[in-house]
């Protein structure tokens, strides 16, 4: 297959052309302000070489940092209202009550609590109270609520409440959309809730950006269907990704995991991705991202759903450097590097600057800063270093050496000796390896359930079937479907032989009808 990869950072946008199980060719450009127009430039730069120009491209994956930044900077976020099913076992903490107030402030809509959910075993706790959810279905369209989160307990092991939600709410107001917690997170009520009602907050912005998005790549000419990345790895349509967007968040990091996994042909490693802005820090597993396994805060909202176990730092290429006292980051110059930096005739001296200053590194114009003191240079590097290989050791699992994977388009500032770590690898395109690790993603299914009853193989065997049919419906091709992690638990507390039992699998996407690059 012939893949476009895109992955939009802080400081820079990537695109590269994977053919056949290689880079053909890629390309770096600065992220702009809106985003897109970055991506514009991209691909127009990659469409210049004649194998994007003139031939088949299957698939366009981008990475964005779109909707992570809209949380973080609340900007584009849209209200909604949050029915909770769970009455009389849920009434303590109601929706948004743990959200920072500016951002409840702009999110919260109508909120209404309801009788219904069922227990940890599957057994309804009361019936769904429909009046009262078709009361509130009412209030949603008199009030003109856009978006709508409905969360009840115990979802991922019996959802047929929120599904009967759902229908309500599309009988009484069809034009407004739901998100069903069960479709994002684990096992835990507040984070799910949270989960769905960030997402709800968002639906409107990612019909937006990815109509944008559809608009760039056909202003190119180029003819092939659109994916976003997702923070697992692993690839959603253009059209799922318009109605689950916080899939994507922290998919960045990832696509960086996932493309020096590929680079270099290792399964399991630390890698270390040095933007302009940041460095993450994390440990590939089997070849993909070792997740998290405990809440993960998104611009202050606890969250439990599928995140990469990251550790991000606030160092990179375009880190300010402060001299009296000594400080790298976590001020960076950003997009605005190769205006700013001295090498390029800036005036802020940047931790790339030190690099080119002691010989590391060749960017920019290095006359420019023949003049700064190469002990000044000397300490910025070795500042840097002890700030990575302080967060490799907290990232790493074992107590023994490991091997590094160095990639991104800052990775000139990881030395070639670290502490705790066996050897540092350095790949080819290892600058571009965000890009690539789009370019490749697979297409993932998921399960989170609870057996009773059945013995511990086949309870697996039944969550496995699950993950792969979901997998399926997502469209990855069922012959190249993998088991990339199992997770089983006894629950002692639980009569008749209960197992809460999670599968991964993961596959590569069905092939595409044929289309030509050009339109």
């Amino acid at each position: 297959m012939r893949r476009i990869g895109i992955d939009v950072g802080g400081t820079n946008t990537d695109a590269v052309l994977l053919a056949e199980g290689r880079v053909v060719h890629a390309v770096k450009t600065p992220t702009t302000e809106d985003v897109t127009t970055g991506i514009v430039t991209a691909l127009g730069e990659l469409s210049a070489y004649s194998e994007v120009a003139r031939g088949t491209i299957d698939a366009v994956v981008i990475g964005t940092t779109h909707f992570v930044n809209a949380v973080v900077q609340r900007q584009g976020l849209a209200r909604v209202a949050a029915i909770r099913i769970g009455l009389p076992a849920a009434a303590s903490l109601p929706p948004f009550c743990d959200w920072p107030p500016d951002l409840a402030e702009l999110v919260r809509g109508e909120v209404v609590m309801l009788e219904g959910g069922h227990d940890y075993d599957g057994r309804p706790i009361v019936p769904l109270d429909e009046t009262g959810m078709r009361r509130a279905a009412r209030l949603v369209r008199e009030r003109g609520v856009g978006s709508v989160a409905v969360a009840a307990i115990f979802s991922p092991i019996d959802s047929s409440c929120e599904e009967r939600a759902r229908s309500i709410l599309a009988e009484e107001c069809p034009n407004a959309t739901v998100t069903l917690s069960r479709d994002l997170g684990r096992i835990g009520l507040l984070e799910r809730e949270n989960a769905a009602l960030l997402n709800a907050a968002l639906i409107a912005l990612a019909r937006k950006i990815v109509a944008g998005f559809t608009a760039a790549i056909a202003e190119t000419g180029i003819d092939a269907p659109l994916y976003l990345t997702q923070n697992d790895g692993t690839v959603m349509s253009a059209a799922m990704a318009t109605t689950l967007p916080v899939m994507t968040f922290a998919s960045g990091p990832t696509n960086s995991m996932r493309g020096a996994a590929f680079l270099s042909g290792l399964a399991d490693a630390v890698v270390v991705d040095v933007g302009g802005t940041s460095t993450d820090i994390g440990q590939l597993h089997h070849g993909f991202p070792r997740e998290a396994n405990s809440v993960v805060e998104v611009g202050g909202v606890r969250t439990l759903f599928r995140m990469p176990d990251l550790l991000s730092i606030g160092l990179g290429g375009g880190s300010i450097v402060k001299r009296d006292p000594l400080g790298v980051g976590p001020q960076s110059v950003g997009y605005r590097l190769t205006r700013e930096a001295l090498v390029f005739g800036g005036n802020t001296l940047t931790a790339t600057d030190a690099a080119v200053a002691a010989g590391i590194a060749e960017i920019g114009d290095a006359r420019r800063v023949a003049d700064l003191p190469r002990s000044l240079a000397r300490a910025v590097l070795a500042m840097t270093q002890d700030r990575i290989e302080d967060a490799v050791d907290h990232i790493k699992t074992e107590a023994g050496d490991v091997p590094l994977i160095a990639v991104g388009g800052g990775a000139f500032l990881i030395p070639d000796r670290l502490a705790g770590v066996s050897r540092v690898i350095r790949v080819p395109y290892g600058a571009h390896a965000n890009a690539v690790g789009a370019a490749i993603a697979q297409i993932s299914g998921e399960t989170d359930q609870i057996y009773r009853g059945l013995d511990r193989a086949t309870a697996i065997a039944a969550a496995e079937l699950q993950a792969r049919e979901r997998a399926v419906a997502a469209g990855a091709d069922r012959d190249s479907l993998e088991t990339v992690d199992i997770e089983d638990m006894p629950l002692a507390y639980l009569l008749g032989n209960a197992l809460r039992v999670r599968v991964r699998v993961a596959g590569e996407m069905r092939a595409p009808r044929a289309t030509s690059g050009r339109g």
